[in-house]
């Protein structure tokens, strides 16, 4: 099986992630072992983002980081587990608002929109939306 970078890269949805990823440097954390979880935007996501913004990210490579770490819990949290639980630790720091209702998960009030891809490494969510941490979002 492959590793969360490989598999979302064969995922082809999650370029603009991937490239972020590498220009963090943030590679090595998210190919480990252990178990991670990872909730990636997808690319049109981030084409939803007001404008100038992703740019900002992708020149301030702190801010970019905490934005991408913020997408990243510990543990191999499936599916059923998300449906389970009302909040979760990331890696960034913070904590995120699980929610789950008769029209399915939202992480941050930001829908999941396929869950449980599978990886070495842990587990991938597809996500609607780019969650902002608060110490981000206040920045901007």
């Amino acid at each position: 099986m492959a590793n969360l970078l490989e598999t979302a890269a064969q995922a082809g949805s999650f370029s603009t992630f991937l490239e972020a990823v590498n220009k963090c440097d943030l590679a090595s954390t998210l190919t480990a072992e252990g178990s991670l979880t990872l909730l990636i935007p997808t690319n049109d996501a981030f084409t939803k983002l007001p404008e100038g913004t992703l740019d900002a990210l992708l020149e301030d490579v702190t801010k970019l980081k905490k934005v991408l770490m913020y997408h990243v819990v510990f543990g191999d949290v499936r599916s059923q587990d998300l449906a389970e639980i009302d909040e979760a630790p990331t890696v960034e720091g913070s904590i995120i608002a699980v929610d789950h209702s008769s029209n399915g998960i939202t992480v941050n009030d930001v829908r999941v929109l396929k869950t449980d891809m599978l990886a070495d490494n842990g587990v991938i969510h597809e996500i609607e939306g780019v969650l902002m941490p608060a110490i981000v979002a206040g920045h901007s």
